[in-house]
């Protein structure tokens, strides 16, 4: 009797089971900080994935003739290049398919070559740095505009929009934030702007004390900061202890839904002035607006800034496997460098020579009653 008590449960167990031998699992990672002080913004991203996943697996995708079932490896790379590279390799040892992330500029840049060397296609979807795409690996993409694009147009705008005169820049020595504010003093000073004061500090710091003082000196009417959210929250606050009444601005590292909460109710109205690399124009806002609404249905959480970029980067390497009949790297990489006229919830999706999107667009955004306002969509 238990002989056969044991092979009935098994046939129940194949009969339900999620599983079947025929079924192809396709493995998707994704990396981004999970823990850390932006760990609210990779987290946003990893539930882009989970989100992207999930649909495919109730849609029942077939690659060359057979169902995919798609599983997300996700990892935690803390924003540390290190910390970076070894969660790369974990992903390369485990035969993932393919990779969306990371995150942040300075552990993509790395990991890029963990990648390349292994064949698998890597699409980051918030990597501004121009040096992510520009090593020569046939592996590296994003959906994003790059940050020459990005601080040049916020460089511009402190001159001719704000009327910028005396302006201040401080980054955080990170890959991303040194590389975005570089581009944006290139912007100021292409305008004809003045830089007063260039300063650095770092992406774990909370005392700003001695930089803002020594920029207060020079009155500065705009301060550009090259950094994250979380380091650029306290930095206000800071601004207006000092008494420091200047404009605000950075790129998409600051351009969250969290930053007011972050800067503690210092924040006054049209005081802060962001770009993030993306951008959604005339009929594209609804399927956003719908993407918004499913997301906080499914997760009880506001998008902050890429899940959307996460969600269109997995669905975009999907498709290229869908297209190619395969899920091997080798198969499908071909065929995603082809890109062209993908539709997704962030606009049109097509890669260039060099892995970048075509035409990528910026969205300028300022705050009002602790809430961000859309400014201008601008390619």
């Amino acid at each position: 009797m238990k002989i056969k008590y044991t092979l009935i449960g098994a046939a129940a167990l194949l009969a339900v089971g999620a599983v079947s031998a025929q079924d192809l699992v396709v493995k998707i990672g994704h990396v981004g900080p999970t823990s850390g002080g932006i760990a609210h913004l990779g987290k946003d991203n990893e539930n882009g994935a989970r989100m992207a996943i999930d649909e495919l697996n109730a849609k029942g995708v077939t690659i060359g003739g057979r169902k995919a079932r798609f599983e997300l490896l996700a990892e935690d790379d803390g924003a540390d290049p290190k910390q970076g590279t070894a969660a790369a390799q974990k992903l390369v040892d485990a035969k993932v398919n393919g990779v969306i992330g990371h995150l942040n500029s300075g552990t993509s840049i790395p990991a890029s070559k963990i990648y390349s060397d292994a064949g698998i296609p890597q699409i980051s979807p918030s990597a501004t740095n121009p040096k992510f795409t520009r090593n020569g690996y046939k592996t590296t993409f994003r959906v994003v505009a790059d940050d020459v694009h990005l601080g040049g147009t916020l460089g511009r705008y402190a001159i001719d929009t704000l009327k910028g005169r005396s302006i201040a820049v401080i980054d955080d020595r990170t890959a991303y934030g040194q590389g975005v504010a570089d581009e944006f003093e290139k912007g100021v000073r292409a305008k004809g702007g003045r830089i007063v004061g260039r300063e650095f500090t770092n992406d774990k710091a909370t005392d700003f004390t001695a930089i803002l003082t020594s920029l207060k000196a020079k009155n500065p009417d705009v301060v550009f900061f090259g950094g994250m959210d979380a380091v650029a929250g306290p930095m206000l606050r800071q601004m207006k202890q000092l008494g420091i009444n200047a404009k605000f601005m950075g790129g998409d590292g600051i351009c969250s839904g969290e930053l007011p909460k972050l800067a503690a109710g210092t924040m006054g109205d049209n005081q802060v002035y962001c770009a993030e690399a993306g951008g959604i124009e005339g009929a594209g806002k609804k399927s956003m607006d719908d993407f918004n609404a499913a997301f906080k249905k499914k997760f009880n959480n506001d998008v902050q800034i890429y899940a959307p970029y996460v969600y269109d980067a997995v669905n975009v390497m999907v498709a290229a496997m869908v297209k190619a009949g395969s899920s091997d790297p080798a198969r499908y990489l071909p065929v995603l460098a082809k890109t062209e006229g993908f539709k997704g919830v962030t606009g049109t999706i097509a890669f260039d020579e060099k892995g970048d999107i075509k035409n990528g667009a910026l969205t300028l955004y300022t705050y009002k009653g602790g809430k961000r306002e859309e400014l201008a969509v601008i390619r």
